[in-house]
């Protein structure tokens, strides 16, 4: 009776991760990374989330949206200094940073005023990036 508990066990083991769909990150598997908040607590671990795991090889596409448009504009960059220098340096390195047209509109955020390295979403940017086979995607 054991036997075939322990039996059961190590099947169910076996068969689980089919059936619950459960993902798994490959070495270079890409990041896409929502950030839709304003609060620095949370864009910073956003960030340094992004950052580490850009760091090991994961590209990384950072899509700032909502009140997220405000840490790419130079207007607030008191308010947003470290985070605008992660972002920069992680653009120069090759990550790619889409701020969103529309809510950079509905909240007054400037093309002009964008940081360096920062582009303006459109679908063609932002499809391929967030669709691009086995790509991850968090949100803060």
């Amino acid at each position: 009776m054991r036997l075939l508990k322990i039996m059961t066990l190590l099947a169910a083991l076996a068969i689980l991760p089919g059936i619950t769909g459960l993902a798994h990150a490959g070495d270079n598997d890409p990041l896409f990374a929502n950030v839709t908040t304003d609060d620095p607590h949370r864009a910073n671990m956003a960030l340094t989330f992004s950052k580490a795991q850009f760091e090991r090889k994961h590209p990384l596409t950072i899509f700032l949206n909502d009140r997220g448009v405000f840490i790419a504009s130079r207007a607030y960059a008191e308010r947003f200094k470290h985070h605008q220098k992660v972002l920069e340096a992680l653009a120069k390195n090759g990550a790619t940073i889409i701020v969103c047209p529309m809510c950079m509109k509905h909240y007054g955020v400037k093309q002009d005023d964008l940081i360096e390295g920062a582009k303006v979403g459109n679908p063609d940017l932002t499809g391929p990036a967030l669709f691009k086979d086995d790509t991850k995607t968090l949100t803060w």
